[in-house]
């Protein structure tokens, strides 16, 4: 006799791999280990890694907020925007890694259908609004830097329209699978849920909502990412170029490319797997993959709550004076310096 739980999941939730029984309603993920998709080890390393994620991208975003809290000198309106994907990262490492990390601990989502729904939820839109934030950040960066409109002045009012944005377009993206387009299943080794890339059922249209979040949720932010800092390095090149003789000109331009190769390098890291991933899925349905694969790039997105702070936060020196000095670990000397380098690196665009 299958139990309610079981009942939730339709009859056609397949697993696309060679499996003696490849009806998942058999093998429910809300109720037996998944032992046949991977060993203890590999559950037992997952739920390692999840943990780490969880206990450090909580920390450090926690960390970020407070600071900008507590020290008047970091509202600025970059660091709202700044803030904006802490709290991104905070609800993707709160929900996602810690559901994840007890999940992978018991080799099954023991959570249940609702609660994955509610998992996946979450951790889409927190996912989106960290993505799109990343782009608002180039953007204000072209903006300011660049002067594409003159003297107009990006003000923290601007800002915090930015981050509303980053939420009411990952609202729209996170919501249809709660209503019919697309749903929320478990994925990979069944331990943590996402939307449904994998399945085949025109019931859910999966297929075009994953093109839709390519298109929308990865395709247009990498453009504004490469646009933007694509600008800002054509900028910079042209006044250091124009100043020659100017070493800390020099010094600004040099940082700011090393910066904006990291940024870009950790924005690919972030979601070219999973993007590209479900995308080779939609467009070669039939053809079998190991769950195993299919967990990475969750791995890598839920990975971005941590160095995404490291890139945007610590490796910022205002921020990483600030956050010693409130840790009681010294810091304040690199303000300055922070201060002069950040005032050079705007004055490089045109008047």
């Amino acid at each position: 006799m299958r139990s309610n739980r079981d009942e939730e999941l339709p009859e056609d939730f397949w697993i696309p791999v060679p499996l003696e029984t490849n009806n998942i309603t058999s093998l429910s993920p809300f109720l037996v280990p998944q032992d046949h998709l991977g060993n203890t080890g590999t559950f037992y390393a997952m739920a390692a890694f999840m943990f780490f994620l969880f206990v450090v991208g909580t920390s450090i975003n926690f960390l970020t907020i407070v600071c900008t809290v507590q020290y008047k000198k970091l509202r600025s309106h970059l660091n709202y925007i700044l803030v904006n994907l802490a709290v991104a990262n905070l609800l993707v490492a709160c929900v996602g890694s810690f559901t994840a990390f007890c999940s992978f601990s018991s080799r099954y989502f023991l959570f249940g259908p609702l609660a994955c729904k509610i998992e996946g939820f979450l951790a889409t839109l927190g996912g989106m609004v960290s993505l799109w934030s990343l782009a608002v950040i180039a953007f204000e960066r072209w903006l300011v830097i660049c002067k594409p409109l003159g003297n107009f002045a990006f003000k923290p009012d601007h800002a915090l329209a930015c981050c509303a944005f980053t939420w009411i377009f990952s609202l729209i993206a996170a919501v249809p699978p709660l209503v019919g387009w697309s749903r929320y299943i478990p994925e990979g080794l069944q331990c943590s849920c996402g939307p449904d890339w994998y399945t085949t059922d025109n019931k859910y249209n999966n297929e075009s909502y994953v093109m839709f979040l390519f298109c929308f949720c990865f395709a247009v932010p990498f453009a504004t990412i490469i646009f933007c800092y694509g600008q800002l390095l054509i900028t910079l090149k042209m006044a250091a170029k124009a100043q020659a003789d100017s070493a800390s000109t020099q010094k600004a331009e040099r940082e700011v490319t090393r910066m904006v190769v990291v940024m870009v390098m950790g924005f690919l890291v972030c979601w070219m797997p999973y993007a590209s991933f479900a995308v080779w899925v939609v467009n070669n349905r039939g053809q079998t993959f190991d769950l195993r694969l299919a967990t990475i790039p969750s791995c890598f997105s839920k990975a971005s709550t941590v160095y995404n702070p490291v890139i945007y936060v610590l490796l910022n020196k205002q921020f990483r004076s600030c956050m010693l000095k409130m840790l009681g670990m010294g810091g304040g000397d690199d303000e300055e310096s922070s201060s002069s380098q950040v005032t050079e690196v705007s004055k490089v665009g045109p008047a």
